[in-house]
């Protein structure tokens, strides 16, 4: 005889208790009567003992059924108690999220984001994980991670919230000191800050209008794991660094970094949610991700546009 319990058969034993009769508990349990004699007939062969008295017009429990009802009954309502728990759950957005997002993203993008989010779903909370490396979420077990790639293929449910791009640029001191690169091979022997955790490689593909190609290799007395750690350098006009557009962007505006070689641009990627799976997705995260979709779907950083009202709100403030 298996060890595991024959949970079927004592929540239909505990519903016929209840009922009074194999017909009504057929009927609010949605199965047949058959069915549910069966399961009884199961349960009691099983526990070697009659549960039940039958006759034509009358069911009762035995002695060693009504020993077994009380039982079977809690067992029953502690299921439904359950069921109903996993169903608010799935319904309304509840519980905690681990959340893994690149540094400075998370920092300039997504923590102004996370008040109003709070207001709006109360009963969440998050665990955010801010780091360059990329995280196995599986493995770390993380609910979700935004990525800024050119995403490869994987196992993993990928939601593209929008575009990014790496921009390449210098001040503008520099530039008038040593001379505006035209084509990827006017970089060599330049000073190229370089960033640790590039999704592929170390080198940059610069690509152009017309699909050709050219790798560049960037050499230069400075490698980070952020990006962020690259402005001080290249503000003080001390060589060439890639920049994420969403970093960049204000730099570009105000004149202090200048984007170089029009026409040439490396790997464009964007900005992705990431989840383990879709199946049986919570509330929780489905939330977060129509939210992040909501207000980052529409890239703010990108060609000098206004910030999203949210962001600037959340700005105004921390500057007070």
């Amino acid at each position: 005889m298996t060890k595991f319990p024959d949970f079927e058969g004592l929540a239909m034993f505990a519903k016929v208790a209840e009922e009074g009769s194999f017909a009504a508990a057929a009927r609010a349990m949605g199965v047949s009567v058959a069915t549910v004699s069966r399961g009884v007939a199961r349960l009691e062969e099983r526990l070697g003992g009659r549960l039940l008295n039958r006759t034509s017009r009358h069911l009762a429990l035995t002695e060693f059924g009504a020993t077994i009802a009380e039982q079977a009954g809690d067992i029953y309502r502690q299921a439904e108690a359950a069921e109903n728990v996993a169903r608010e759950l799935s319904v309304k957005p509840r519980g905690l999220i681990r959340l893994a997002v690149p540094m400075s993203f998370g920092v300039r993008w997504v923590a102004p984001l996370l008040p109003a989010f709070f207001e709006a779903y109360p009963e969440v909370s998050i665990d955010l994980h801010l780091s360059d490396a990329t995280v196995d979420i599986v493995a770390q077990g993380f609910d979700a991670a935004l990525r800024i790639a050119a995403l490869p293929d994987s196992s993993l449910i990928a939601r593209q919230l929008c575009p990014v791009s790496q921009i390449v640029v210098a001040a503008p001191a520099y530039l008038d000191r040593a001379g505006r690169p035209m084509h990827p091979r006017d970089l060599a022997d330049r000073p190229c800050f370089s960033y640790a955790y590039r999704a592929r490689s170390d080198v940059w593909r610069f690509v152009n209008d017309a699909g050709e190609e050219h790798p560049v290799t960037p050499v230069g007395p400075l490698r980070v794991t952020n990006s962020e750690a690259l402005l001080p350098m290249l503000l003080a006009g001390q060589g060439i660094a890639e920049l994420p557009e969403f970093m960049a962007g204000e730099y570009l505006a105000d004149g202090r970094l200048e984007k170089l070689m029009d026409g040439w641009h490396l790997t464009r990627g964007g900005l992705y949610f990431v989840t383990p799976s879709a199946r049986a997705r919570p509330a929780r995260i489905t939330a977060l991700a129509d939210y992040f979709a909501e207000h980052l779907s529409s890239p703010t950083w990108a060609g000098g546009r206004e910030a999203s009202p949210l962001i600037k709100r959340v700005a105004k403030t921390s500057a007070r």
